[in-house]
């Protein structure tokens, strides 16, 4: 993808040639990718082009300007065949400035020889162009830091680069720029990797309107595992050897890199580990991707029991009702012949629709559907009875299948046993059959923490739906995923070939339980390792009623080399801080768990309601107050708030959290949303919570996108105040997260969270000035894994490879 950086045409006495325009560039970048920035030249035409529009600028420092150009809609189309891409990208710039935009597109490339041939069209025209070595092109991206004193470029330096020349885009108008390329994939681990690089979107004036990027997969061997830890996928599989994964957004401002993991395996399961280790006197965190075969036959897959608990009570009368019966008709229109089913309504009373377990055949499910048309709205809500009823139809089947408890309800219990921990301890001892238990929580009145004891104990997936949400479509996509299990009961042992005696060399694996496999799915597991080195894989489970086991091989590593694969340790933590506030919620204080839980949050920039005086610059990172803040905000916000608005937006995020597959999962999007709600319902029950904070300038490359920044896929680096995040013209980020590192800025100046006082010390650090010699130094000698986390106008602490470097501004 492409995109522009705009800098102001400066005046200075030093200046010997009149700046005609402004400095425009598109920039499109990074390691197995393809993306490109346009520059506008600023000398005139008789002279030999230059990138540099501005000289130094003068002191004072003058404000640059945001960027002037905006991306209506972008298109990317790659074709993944085996070990080669053939891309396509299609985007369309508007001028939004008054004058003409003289442009120069710069494409730098993923790296020496990936790409073999690359055509650039503008309005249908092709334009020359010229390749660049990765050498060639660091001297011009230098070359562009130095004189424009803005340090954002860095993040591109070790890249090669595709330059065209030059084309107008006058005023007010738009160009559609078109890239055609062929890409050779990296292959690591038995997964071969696609990069489209995202990230540079953020510089745009707005937000991007349209943008679609889709890959379409090919293999003679069926494809198994297609995964992205930086989106949420759409996968659409046609058949065992064709896989469109598709993502689409809209007025958004991308700020991560498109990143897509695929395989292809004959066998039923297939399995492959990539791990990270950035310290090798630390824990090492690994991901394991796992996908059954693919049925396209309903007979081949396993028959499974489904009982739908839905509540029937007064408070679920209107739409409510109305969306629950179209729910429930698309289960039932979905089972598969020999699936077993059962429908047990509960207000006051307890109703089943037949008294035993019926056999899904077209007959069935259509008298089934005829009676849910039937179901009207009345009475209290007896949740005792539902659970009981619910149960006592799935211990009659003796099949040996799946068995799911699809449990809904509006609202805590008002008849029958109403405390909460009697009604998780009944959901625990009827469930004698390993049901599984998902569980639809329907607006604010529901007991959210009643319904995620449920899930925990049953091994199950909670959803909630607002009140302003489908509870169709929810349960739609819940279904969609169960609908087909394959491989049920599954887990994963570890095995060190090569080191007998190790046997407890991995630890806080999540998913921990037991788990089902369905037909297209696609497992996210992670965890950390203590020892590295070869590795085995065995999964055990039930297929149908057979036992069977898989055996995989894979490779935890001795040290990482760069951060390339820092998300798989930012999946981790997300998942565990879901663990942790699970555990707290429901089973109470613990100085342990919160102690970790400040830890992580601090770490990786995971912002949750009670953890956001983090980034509060009056709050020091390593205060010995942070604790006791964490504890009363976990009490006043969780523990106070169940059955409300704020329990319901607190419990929703936790879920997030616990199931994350991808940085998308904790995009600022959702987890301000979630923390919105809690907001609000906070202050409308009296309560306080964050206030917003004074925050920093980021690099002018990416002012102009600040306000969009509230819907980006990115993982949360915003303001971490509730009230930042819920303000879609929140100023700048307060906290960042790069690579694995989290920055947050206090004093003027941005702190790497890995810096203690007792490190500083212990270290000695090394004080460089911005733009010097010294400066650009340092990152020839340390590279572009280095340079990433100098991409900041203001001073920044780094605590890099075992040593402080104190980058402070330029005198």
């Amino acid at each position: 993808m492409c995109q522009c950086l705009t800098s102001r045409a400066w005046r200075s006495v030093f200046a010997v040639l009149l700046l005609l325009s402004a400095y425009t560039a598109l920039v499109y970048a990074n390691t197995v990718g393809a993306q490109g920035f346009i520059v506008e030249p600023s000398v005139p035409k008789a002279m030999p082009m230059i990138i540099i529009t501005p000289p130094p600028r003068p002191i004072p420092p003058v404000t640059r300007e945001t960027s002037n150009y905006s991306i209506s809609e972008e298109t990317i189309q790659a074709t993944l065949n085996d070990s080669v891409a053939q891309v396509n990208v299609s985007q369309t710039f508007k001028n939004e400035g008054s004058t003409t935009i003289e442009a120069s597109f710069i494409f730098p490339l993923p790296y020496d020889g990936a790409i073999d041939s690359m055509t650039l069209m503008v309005d249908g025209k092709e334009y020359a162009a010229k390749l660049l070595d990765k050498e060639q092109a660091r001297k011009q991206y230098e070359d562009i830091v130095r004189k424009n004193r803005d340090p954002a470029l860095l993040e591109w330096i070790g890249t090669g680069m595709f330059q065209s020349s030059v084309f107008p885009i006058p005023a007010g108008e738009s160009r559609t720029v078109t890239i055609s390329y062929t890409q050779l994939l990296r292959h690591n681990n038995g997964l071969t990797e696609f990069i489209f690089p995202l990230s540079c979107a953020r510089y745009t004036s707005k937000p991007i309107a349209k943008l679609k990027i889709e890959a379409i997969i090919k293999s003679d061997v069926a494809i198994k595992n297609v995964y992205s830890p930086t989106y949420n996928l759409k996968v659409e599989r046609n058949g065992a050897n064709n896989v469109v994964a598709s993502v689409d957004l809209q007025n958004q401002v991308p700020t991560n890199d498109f990143k897509l993991f695929f395989d292809q395996n004959p066998d039923d399961l297939s399995a492959k580990i990539q791990s990270y280790r950035p310290d090798e006197k630390e824990d090492g965190y690994f991901l394991l991707l796992a996908t059954p075969k693919i049925i396209e036959d309903e007979h081949a897959s396993i028959p499974k029991t489904v009982v739908f608990a839905l509540d029937v009570s007064g408070s679920m009368s209107g739409q409510k009702i109305a969306q629950a019966r179209d729910s429930l008709a698309f289960v039932l229109e979905r089972l598969h012949d020999n699936d077993k089913f059962n429908i047990v309504l509960f207000d006051s009373d307890i109703v089943s629709y037949k008294d035993e377990l019926q056999v899904s055949t077209p007959e069935t499910r259509a008298d089934a559907i005829n009676y849910v048309k039937s179901v009207r709205s009345g009475g209290m809500t007896n949740i005792e009875g539902a659970l009981k009823t619910s149960f006592a139809h799935i211990d009659k089947d003796e099949s040996t299948g799946p068995k799911y408890l699809i449990f809904l309800s509006d609202g805590d219990a008002t008849t029958g046993v109403t405390d909460e921990m009697q009604l998780a301890k009944i959901a625990r001892n009827f469930n004698k059959k390993n049901t599984r238990v998902f569980t639809f929580g329907v607006g604010y009145d529901v007991n959210s923490r009643l319904l995620d004891r449920f899930v925990r104990d049953g091994r199950g997936q909670g959803e909630y739906v607002e009140p302003n949400e489908n509870i169709e479509e929810r349960v739609a996509a819940l279904y969609n995923h169960i609908e087909s299990p394959i491989f049920t009961e599954v887990q994963f042992d570890f095995i060190q070939p090569e080191n007998s005696d190790a046997k407890y060399f991995v630890n806080q694996v999540y998913p921990s339980e037991r788990i089902d496999l369905y037909s297209g799915e696609q497992l996210v597991v992670v965890g950390r390792y203590s020892t590295p080195g070869k590795v085995q894989i065995k999964a055990r489970g039930k297929v149908g009623e057979k036992d069977c086991e898989y055996l995989f091989e894979g490779d935890f590593t001795n040290a990482s080399i760069d951060s390339s694969y820092a998300f798989i340790e930012r999946l981790w933590a997300g998942r565990r801080v879901g663990e942790i506030i699970d555990l707290l919620d429901l089973n109470g204080m613990n100085k342990e768990l919160l102690d970790e839980l400040l830890e992580l949050a601090k770490k990786h920039g995971i912002l949750t309601p009670y953890t956001s005086f983090l980034a509060d610059d009056s709050v020091a990172l390593n205060d010995s107050a942070n604790a006791s803040r964490l504890h009363a905000n976990f009490d006043d916000m969780a523990v106070n708030n169940y059955a409300n608005a704020s329990g319901v937006a607190q419990r929703r995020l936790k879920q997030n959290y616990r199931r994350q597959n991808s940085l998308a999962d904790s995009s600022a999007e959702s987890v301000a949303g979630s923390m919105d709600l809690a907001r609000s319902a906070s202050r409308a029950m009296g309560g306080s919570m964050s206030a917003p904070m004074a925050a920093p300038r980021r690099s002018s490359l990416s002012r102009a996108a600040a306000p969009a920044l509230r819907n980006a896929q990115e993982p949360l680096e915003l303001s971490a105040s509730l009230d930042d995040l819920a303000d879609n013209n929140a100023p700048q980020q307060k906290m960042r997260n790069i690579a694995g590192k989290t920055f947050y800025f206090k004093n003027n100046r941005w702190i790497d969270a890995s810096i203690t006082e007792e490190l500083e010390k212990a270290l000695k650090p090394i004080d460089v000035e911005q733009f010097s010699d010294d400066y650009f130094e340092l990152i020839a000698k340390l590279g572009s894994d280095f340079a990433q986390y100098l991409t900041f106008d203001e001073p920044v602490d780094i605590n890099y490879r075992g040593q402080i470097y104190h980058v402070n501004n330029a005198q």
